[in-house]
């Protein structure tokens, strides 16, 4: 979400809008041309009462700093938006749970938070198709606020070298600090089976911190490399990209690898799904075997095609923001005035005001 809201907020800037940001702490450099507001640190523990603090935050500093005519632009579970846009898994699938499980505060407060940023919203933005489907599901009532969805867009990336992979050998990378979600035990399980027909086969597991995930390689004699986080990642060192998700929003980790020209396997539910052409790898259902995912895999290690170079430019991401931007003002007979100025200094209309509370 972080790098969501950096890359559209910059090239926002860069087609000449005046975009400012409400965050708790920007722990990068302040960028050029934006304005950065940080509002302070909330408590992180209970999650939604750092939520429930944030949107307080940003209620109180809107007071205190009118911005008439401004368009605000959500990405948390704020109260005071004009378009949100969805980056995560609904909360509401926990309702797919057995019923003690939503006996909670902090259940409750989830789903309050969760349903009151989408009603509160004129537009709903969804990152891609598969979130799209699951708000409709959870949220039918709401389905009128939903856009079309505006996926991430993915930087140019170091591309693989085109190289046969050895009989018996191999590099299969695995992308993810919420390893439990993103299928981290199925991949362990897959991989070990491949070994037995490739004894050197590797696998590089990047985001989960070591020390939770060594336990799950007690029994390995070699063959896995525990990377912990790394930025970027090194995509390109990869034969094969290994997302077997069990819930993923979109997936910039599959799409990353894509524009690096690395082959996939990913399952059906990950938002990038839609974007795995034939070409560029293979989407399976979770409810496929162990040995289909093996062969898919397999498959992927013996191709001799290069992958197609995924390309989605974060600019195109921006553009469809301002085709959003303009329909709204519009529905709301402002006129809608903004140029193209460098630096977004001469501004005529004030684009957007982006809300995030992990960060600018």
């Amino acid at each position: 979400m972080e790098r969501y809201v950096w890359n559209v907020t910059h090239e926002l800037r860069d087609l000449g809008y005046q975009v400012e940001v409400l965050c708790e702490v920007c722990s990068g450099e302040r960028p050029n041309g934006i304005v950065v507001h940080e509002l302070g640190k909330a408590a992180m523990r209970p999650r939604w009462r750092a939520h429930m603090q944030f949107a307080n935050t940003v209620n109180t500093w809107l007071q205190a700093n009118p911005r008439t005519g401004w368009l605000i632009h959500s990405h948390e579970r704020v109260n005071c938006h004009d378009i949100t846009t969805f980056h995560g898994s609904p909360f509401a699938t926990i309702f797919e749970k057995p019923w003690w499980r939503l006996i909670s505060l902090r259940v409750a407060m989830q789903l309050f938070l969760e349903r009151r940023e989408l009603s509160v919203a004129k537009r709903i933005v969804p990152n891609s198709e598969f979130m799209k489907q699951q708000l409709i599901h959870y949220y039918p009532e709401f389905a009128h606020k939903l856009t079309e969805p505006i996926t991430p867009g993915v930087k140019t990336a170091v591309l693989r070298e085109d190289r046969s992979v050895p009989r018996d050998a191999g590099v299969i990378g695995f992308v993810g600090s919420e390893w439990k979600r993103k299928g981290l035990l199925f991949a362990i399980a897959a991989i070990r089976q491949l070994r037995r027909s490739r004894p050197n086969l590797k696998i590089v597991v990047v985001g989960p911190e070591v020390a939770k995930v060594k336990k799950l390689f007690a029994h390995w004699q070699g063959g896995y490399e525990l990377a912990g986080w790394t930025d970027p990642v090194r995509h390109w060192d990869f034969d094969v990209l290994l997302h077997p998700a069990k819930a993923e929003p979109y997936g910039m980790a599959i799409s990353e690898a894509m524009a690096a020209r690395v082959p996939v396997v990913v399952s059906h539910v990950c938002g990038a799904a839609a974007d795995v052409t034939h070409d560029a790898g293979a989407v399976l259902p979770l409810t496929a075997k162990l040995e289909a995912w093996v062969d898919a895999i397999e498959q992927q290690l013996c191709r001799s095609k290069p992958v197609p170079n995924f390309v989605r430019a974060w600019r195109e991401v921006a553009q469809e923001y301002e085709q959003l931007y303009q329909r709204w003002y519009e529905s709301r007979n402002f006129s809608y005035k903004a140029r193209r100025v460098p630096q977004a200094v001469n501004t005529e209309r004030p684009v957007s005001l982006h809300t995030t509370n992990l960060g600018a």
